[in-house]
């Protein structure tokens, strides 16, 4: 897929969805029975990635390389420093290994985990999602 329509289907997504992630926040801290520190999880890349470098109350990041990945994305990663684990199925038939790869590299954190597992885009084996439930007990209390 080229950059231009990678560009056009995945900024417009990030412009829209980051503000309102940020009023979910809002209205979620307000409750009394929730406090901080928040943690991101999600596999659109470059929705994760802004989000972690605008939302000052996200302190920790876990990111699911399944999706397409603008430039733009990965100049913005170098301003990631909140700690990261990335979850990349090696196998995933719709999406670009070498991006996320990529992605992971340009990373600013200096705590980021990436882990790669066999298997496809629907196949994410679930010892991963309980390394990811530990990264965020270590990161979030």
């Amino acid at each position: 897929m080229s950059e231009d329509i990678i560009d056009r289907l995945i900024l417009p997504l990030v412009e829209q969805a980051v503000p309102e992630w940020q009023l979910t926040m809002d209205a979620l801290l307000s409750l009394p029975e929730i406090d901080g520190p928040v943690g991101y999880s999600g596999g659109v890349l470059a929705l994760g990635v802004r989000l972690a470098v605008v939302e000052p109350r996200i302190t920790a990041a876990g990111l699911f390389a399944g999706s397409f990945v603008p430039t733009s994305t990965l100049e913005e990663a170098r301003r990631v420093t909140v700690p990261v684990i990335v979850l990349l199925q090696w196998d995933d038939e719709g999406n670009d290994r070498q991006q996320a790869l990529e992605l992971f590299d340009a990373l600013g954190s200096a705590q980021k985990t990436l882990q790669a597992n066999m298997g496809g885009h629907t196949g994410v084996p679930s010892f991963a999602a309980d390394d990811a439930a530990r990264f965020f007990a270590r990161h979030l209390t």
